[in-house]
This record gives structure tokens, sequence and C-alpha cells, in this order.
């Protein structure tokens, strides 16, 4: 077995180094994979075009989905569970939590923006209350973005990850986050986002895992805290 390092641990048995190193090859070629995954995915033909441009209603106004690339030549578009009149997705919302102080990094590359189907009154107003301030927020209560990029069915929302790309005139979809429709394996959910959601890593770092059957909620008590 290859030992890549020679960096001890307070107190470790030599069992435990042994069972470390093993894994440690196996973190090695996670990562190889992640990075073999990546360039197959920017290595997909040209998706299809975009049909129409999409009017979206935001803080500044209506918008289309052209407009939404400034500077850049690739944009991301999360939609978020979150329909009129009713509670926006606490899964989604633990995600976008983490986004919003992300964004201004992410930024300086790509585009990014998050779609839910409520009227923007009530989105803006839920993201005061959680305190986002960069995550740019769209409504597409007056298009048909959601069902055609699959955000949205007849059973209802669905938290849809997709990414356009731009070239002169003409824009593209390149990739949506279609891992959510295929069947999970056993003991899993489809974790389509997973990757950029530190949560989950973070919780898969540690003995316990992600637990049998814990997901985030919307509002925690104080009393929920150690």
């Amino acid at each position: 077995m290859t030992i890549s390092h020679d960096k001890r641990f307070p107190n470790e048995s030599d069992e435990y180094r042994s069972a470390r190193n093993e894994l440690l090859e196996a973190e090695r070629e996670l990562r190889r994979n992640v990075e073999s995954v990546a360039e197959l995915r920017r290595r997909l033909p040209p998706g299809g075009k975009l049909t129409q441009d999409y009017v979206f209603e935001s803080l500044q106004g209506e918008v289309l989905l052209s407009s939404l690339f400034g500077a850049h030549d690739s944009l991301i578009l999360y939609n978020f569970m979150f329909a009129p009149g009713k509670d926006p997705c606490p899964m989604c919302t633990s995600l976008l939590d983490s986004l919003d102080g992300a964004v201004r990094h992410l930024e300086q590359q790509v585009s990014f923006a998050v779609v839910a189907k409520a009227p923007l009154s009530e989105v803006s107003a839920f993201a005061v209350n959680r305190g986002w301030r960069h995550l740019r927020l769209l409504s597409s209560g007056g298009n048909d973005y959601n069902r055609d990029y699959h955000g949205e069915t007849s059973q209802g929302q669905w938290p849809m990850l997709n990414v356009f790309r731009r070239r002169g005139n003409e824009i593209r979809h390149t990739w949506g986050s279609e891992l959510m429709f295929t069947k999970a394996d056993p003991g899993q959910n489809q974790r389509h986002v997973d990757l950029l959601w530190p949560l989950w890593n973070l919780l898969d770092l540690t003995p316990g895992g992600r637990g049998d059957n814990w997901y985030p909620r919307r509002e925690y008590q104080d009393t929920d805290s150690p």
C-alpha cells in the first residue's frame, strides 16, 4: 500500500493508520473520478437551443433570460421549490443558505440566479427574513421556464439545476441535474446537487454520516443548538 505522507495524529494506533492509508488511496481515486466526470461534462456536445427568451420578474423589473448572463458566457439557474402561497422547501432553503455566501465568489466566473414560481414579493420577503443578501432572485410565475426545463410538473415543483451557454446571439442548454430523475441507490435519495451542498459533504466526513432519516429544517429554536 502506498503511504503518501509522514503525518501522524496523537495516539493513533497502527490499525488506525493502516486503515486510514487505505482510505486515503480511495479518497485520491474519488478526487480523480470527480475530475474525470467534470471533464466528460465539459465535453458534452451542444445542447438544445433556447426556443424563447423567457421573461422573469426581478427586483429591478422584468428581465430576459438572455440578459442574466451579464459579462459571462455561462449561466446557472436553480429552481427553488416555492409555489405561490405555499411554504418554501426546507431542503432548497438549506442549499440556498450556503449559496448566498458563495455566490459573490461564483459570479467572478459565471452568472447565477434562483428561479421560483411564487410571486417575487413572496420570494423577496422570505429572502429578507432569511438574511440572504447576495442571491439574484427571480419569479417564473409569468412564463413556462419551470415546465420546459423540468422544474415543475403537474405534481408540483422540483429542485432542478440547469446550465446555459451563450455564444454570440445563440443560447443553448448545456447540462441539467438529471440524476434527480433516476432510480436512487438503496438507502439514498438521488443526491443530484450534493457536490455543491456543504452540509452533506461535511456530514460525510463524520462517523455518524448523514443519519438514517434526517433532513434540514427551515427554522430552528435556540434550544436546538448545543
